[in-house]
């Protein structure tokens, strides 16, 4: 059975504002929505990968994220390949929150560039351009070894 990544759940202040603002930057369209009504519940998806906004019912109880993402444990940031990072913050204007670089990450990928953006809802979106795989990456010891990682949980 293979398994692929089906979506991303984002928990919104205002769906419609998210919505709007990743149709308008990235390209996403609306593919579903169930429970229609102030607590509708949207799909929206470019290229294969989907987003599930739901309405929030509480107010974080964590800062708003900066720079890159947290840096504690979960997730960091939503990070979409661009073309050209600088024409891409051209087009968006204002919308554009930047929240760190844009920047070279030539040091770790020759050719590598990003920009860190926080969108409506303060969540942080990483713009980069010019990522490909590494030819052969270095396997983990548990790969090696033919023995699985410890699972905890």
């Amino acid at each position: 059975m293979s398994q692929v990544v089906h979506h991303v759940a984002l928990t919104c202040s205002d769906p419609l504002v998210v919505e709007r603002w990743y149709t308008k930057h990235l390209g996403f369209r609306r593919a579903r929505v169930y429970e229609p009504g102030a607590d509708q519940v949207v799909l929206i998806s470019a290229q294969g990968v989907y987003l599930e906004l739901f309405k929030a019912i509480m107010n974080s109880p964590l800062p708003v994220a900066t720079g890159s993402g947290p840096e504690f444990p979960g997730w960091r940031h939503l990070a979409f390949l661009v073309d050209d990072v600088d024409a891409k913050l051209a087009e968006m204007g204002d919308d554009a929150r930047i929240t760190r670089g844009p920047l070279s990450m030539d040091q770790y990928i020759p050719g590598l560039r990003g920009v860190w953006l926080a969108d409506p809802e303060g969540n942080i979106v990483e713009l980069s351009q010019g990522y490909v795989d590494e030819i052969n990456p270095p396997q983990p010891e548990w790969v090696e070894s033919g023995v699985g990682p410890e699972v905890h949980g």
